[in-house]
């Protein structure tokens, strides 16, 4: 958990962190005017429903509204192809520090991947729902598993909000099917996940922080048990040596290749 500086010991530093955590927290990274436009973008399309959306009632988690038609089925859950909706998050996306990092843990070029993640989560004070522990590749396809998330908060984030929980480690981990449930969340009850479960650590962000995690680190989240919707923009990165499933979901979206930093 560190103050984002772009030296090569630092860089070094923050990699071998990475590698051994399966996550970073970085402070005060994102500039403030992004962080600005970014909520005021989303903000905006949540406001006027401005497609294409995911909505809390899609994904029948735990609190999701029952359908689209119920009560609170109108709830957006997620603002897709956030790249597309306001060049403030391409700006983010190709900002200098971010994907020099991003060029450290990963290689050169970095790309960013159109089909996943790309977009601005939110959660709603009243049919937010939980997401339990899971590895964003059980459904992606790609050609190895190397892909980085990197989630800002626009927002304050806490354990009342439901910002992230993470498994530190377990991007490295290997699991059984027993350990799984039939939608490959980690099932909390397996004798043989208590003890990994104590590991969480509590992603707490301001504004402005910025959390990487690896697609095979565990996360989760709960519902915002607060008065205020949280907005979250998430995007996903690989390397050069990474590619998406030709004819896979993953492959849908072509993909933005990042300007290459020195």
């Amino acid at each position: 958990m560190t103050n984002m500086k772009t030296d090569p010991d630092q860089l070094d530093a923050l990699s071998l962190q990475f590698e051994k955590q399966g996550y970073l927290i970085l402070r005060e990274f994102a500039p403030l005017p992004f962080i600005e436009r970014m909520k005021a973008s989303a903000m905006q399309d949540v406001a006027t429903m401005r497609e294409p959306l995911e909505y809390e009632a899609d994904v029948k988690y735990p609190g999701s509204p029952e359908s689209r038609e119920g009560e609170g089925g109108k709830t957006v859950r997620r603002l897709r192809q956030a790249i597309s909706r306001d060049p403030i998050f391409r700006e983010w996306v190709c900002w200098p520090p971010l994907v020099k990092l991003l060029q450290k843990l990963l290689g050169t070029p970095v790309s960013c991947p159109l089909a996943h993640h790309n977009c601005v989560m939110t959660k709603n004070p009243r049919f937010s729902s939980d997401t339990g522990w899971h590895r964003d590749l059980r459904f992606w396809r790609f050609t190895q598993p190397e892909l980085i998330s990197v989630w800002v908060a626009l927002d304050e984030e806490h354990l009342q909000n439901g910002c992230l929980q993470v498994l530190p480690g377990t991007h490295r981990m290997q699991f059984t099917e027993d350990q799984l449930d039939d939608r490959l969340f980690l099932d909390p009850d397996f004798f043989q996940n208590q003890e990994l479960l104590k590991t969480v650590v509590t992603a707490q962000l301001q504004p402005r922080d910025v959390l990487l995690f690896h697609a095979q680190t565990f996360h989760k989240a709960t519902r915002n048990y607060t008065d205020k919707t949280k907005y979250s923009p998430v995007f996903t990165f690989h390397g050069p040596k990474n590619s998406p499933v030709p004819g896979s979901r993953s492959a849908e979206f072509p993909e933005l290749i990042l300007p290459v930093q020195e």
